[in-house]
């Protein structure tokens, strides 16, 4: 398997068009190294770069591929955040906040793109305008109302004060890239340690180093991103030798990897996993039923049994390394006898003896939408039908790859379980304004409160970060009281690699992952 994949990369940069797409950009600043040296090659299999994540290519301004853009080392973004979470800079250098409505960047010299262009302000003015105008979510977020480029100097100007305006800049979706060098393949020319040269979209990427990289050289002359949806494949893979890493190993394969031929390492993250209720259905609209289905999911029991304890039990939107979450909030606890009693008094009960309750002839048998590429879900969907059975809920699951077509029909589900990184920019307003609020393009339930809409307009212009968090924390019990959402665990980010492997970095935003420090010694 490696030896074919080592012939199809060499094909690739030799101008052979492998299946799928292929860059137009040449890779003339990559090297096939010097010498009679050989070359060197790295392979990670991923669980999570196909279609099904939103994550078709790696042009940023397509749905969520800008994770994928800067997981693989492909673009790079304005500022980014710290282990920490803490706001530092990237291509730019320093910003300054003339006033509530602009901002003053300063870019990086020296930085060119994969494509032989120079970033300069023109270039990013260019960028962040095709973004704006292709990026569903990106207008909303940014509201950049004017922008003015001389040399290194970048200046935006918001329609309104965006006191999150340069975490917004840390968004995936806003790598830099040269839009004039256009997106054959879905690949873009950005500014990272690596070029893509080769996609297939759920198959494969195919990545050669950038030696004009401003930032260092990078050790690796090839590197082959392989999608592998299924766990016990991904295993097997890394065990047989045919990749180097892993990203998304099955739960129940940790054990095999605990040893002196592997790294293993570890980082608690945002991402969540979670249900949300559809405010269209005739069963979840009703809030008795929400709340039952809250009382009725045992988050602990997932968290230690099926998830082996990798993961943290989730109260509310953000975890306790925030301090606008975990505790600060209040949500239903599992509580099987209180659940029952909330759908006695609200009129479901048990009239035929099937052990599933019913009101006005209706059965209270709830539709699960979900998906299989993150295997805490599938997991998580199970565990919820064992628990509400024993409240009288009958769980129907669909765990689909075609989850995004099937929840645009509003009859086809009820209950969505889904994942989320839920603070990746390290400030909270992006999960409610990506979920909660009724111009929210991932709003797929038709939740609304004007409160949380209040709250919402509160936050947007708010600069201080401790009102910030205080705001937060309101929203999120506006979601919690209503049960509109049911936080069940956040990831904690596992990473496995070959004894061998060095650089291969985890980062609490999950897609900090391929630098110019990424190498392997075979």
């Amino acid at each position: 398997m490696k030896r074919i994949l080592t012939l199809l990369m060499a094909f690739c940069l030799t101008g052979v068009l492998l299946a799928g797409c292929t860059s137009s950009q040449s890779p003339t600043s990559s090297s096939s190294g010097t010498g009679t040296s050989a070359k060197k090659t790295m392979v990670i299999g991923d669980t999570t770069f196909n279609p099904e994540n939103a994550e078709p290519d790696v042009n940023p301004h397509r749905d969520y591929a800008g994770w994928a853009t800067i997981r693989y080392g492909i673009g790079e973004t304005l500022f980014k955040l710290s282990d920490e979470m803490a706001l530092t800079p990237w291509l730019a250098t320093k910003w300054e906040n003339v006033d509530p409505l602009t901002w003053k960047i300063t870019l990086r010299d020296g930085v060119k793109f994969s494509s032989g262009r120079a970033m300069d302000a023109a270039a990013v003015k260019e960028c962040l305008e095709h973004l704006m105008k292709t990026h569903d979510r990106a207008p909303k977020d940014l509201m950049i109302e004017e922008m003015t480029a001389e040399g290194q100097i970048l200046t935006l100007k918001t329609s309104e004060p965006r006191p999150a305006l340069l975490h917004y800049l840390c968004d995936p979706y806003g790598c830099i890239i040269d839009v004039a060098a256009g997106f054959d393949g879905g690949i873009a020319a950005g500014t990272g340690p690596y070029i893509a040269v080769d996609c297939k979209s759920g198959a494969h990427l195919t990545l050669v180093k950038n030696e004009k990289y401003w930032n260092g050289t990078p050790h690796l002359d090839e590197l082959t991103i392989r999608t592998i949806s299924d766990g016990n494949t991904l295993s097997a893979a890394l065990q047989a030798g045919d990749i180097d890493a892993a990203y998304g190993m099955a739960y129940e394969a940790y054990p095999l990897f605990r040893n002196a031929n592997y790294k293993f390492s570890q980082i608690a993250t945002s991402r969540a996993f979670f249900c949300w209720m559809n405010y269209d259905s005739p069963l979840t609209s009703d809030p008795a039923v929400r709340k039952a289905i809250a009382m009725g999911i045992d988050k602990a029991s997932f968290v230690s049994t099926l998830l082996g304890g990798n993961g943290e039990v989730a109260i509310g939107v953000f975890p306790d390394s925030f301090a606008f979450g975990g505790s600060k909030v209040k949500a239903e606890s599992y509580d099987p006898n209180g659940a029952k009693a909330v759908l006695e008094a609200a009129g479901w009960v048990d009239t035929d003896g099937d052990g599933i309750r019913e009101k006005d002839g209706r059965p209270l048998k709830i539709k699960w939408l979900t998906y299989p590429s993150r295997q805490e879900l599938p997991l998580l969907a199970e565990s919820a039908q064992a628990t509400l059975k024993e409240i009288g809920i009958a769980v129907d699951i669909n765990s689909t790859a075609d989850h995004n077509s099937v929840i645009q029909d509003m009859t086809a589900w009820d209950v969505y379980g889904s994942a989320n990184v839920n603070a990746p920019l390290g400030d909270p307003e992006y999960f409610f304004r990506s979920f909660c609020l009724d111009t929210s393009s991932k709003n797929k339930g038709h939740f609304h409160s004007d409160k949380m809409n209040e709250l919402a307009r509160q936050l947007a212009v708010e600069f201080d970060p401790v009102k910030r968090g205080e705001l937060a924390v309101q929203m999120q019990q506006v979601i919690l009281d209503d049960n509109a959402w049911v936080f069940c665990s956040f990831l904690k980010m596992s990473m496995i690699s070959k004894a061998s492997v060095t650089g291969y970095t985890y980062h609490p935003t999950d897609f900090y992952q391929v630098t110019a420090d990424l190498d392997i010694n075979k």
